[in-house]
């Protein structure tokens, strides 16, 4: 068999499992043809705020101070770029519902995971020189109306 071929069935490869198994009951994956009496129907979207807070700083760091607020995406900007390489999948992930099962219980870090409510994520800053560590916070939020034209 050609990899092309192999590749190409829809019950091989990671992605198609773990597509699959992602789906809620009855829904289909891409290589799948509905059939009139059983409509596809995707679970409703869930929208989050995220919010970043400086929660741990040396007091002499160049960049951010411990307490400092941000708000994703509209802040985005404003936080050092080698924190934001270090926050991007973290906050890519929280965003999109997802959570990391870790939960450094015991510690200051310790976190909440709540898909229907308040996680949190810690993150610390790559430069070794600003000991700093951001927390996520996603909030779940109600949608947001559609606009009037």
């Amino acid at each position: 068999m050609r990899r092309r071929e192999f590749v190409g069935q829809a019950s091989c490869g990671l992605a198609t499992f773990l597509a699959a198994s992602s789906l809620p009951a009855g829904a289909q994956t891409a290589g799948q043809t509905s059939s009139p009496e059983k409509p596809v129907v995707l679970p409703p979207r869930k929208f989050y705020r995220i919010d970043l807070e400086i929660f741990e700083a040396r007091p002499d760091t160049w960049c951010h101070k411990k307490g400092d607020t941000f708000r994703y995406p509209q802040d985005w900007g404003k936080i050092c770029p080698w924190l934001r390489g270090s926050l991007n999948d973290f906050v890519r992930i929280l965003e999109s519902g997802g959570t990391l099962s870790w939960r450094y219980e015991g510690t200051p870090y310790e976190k909440v995971i709540d898909p229907d409510g308040v996680t949190t994520e810690y993150v610390r800053c790559p430069d070794p020189t600003a000991n700093l560590v951001v927390k996520i916070i996603r909030t779940r939020v109600e949608p947001p109306k559609p606009q009037q034209q």
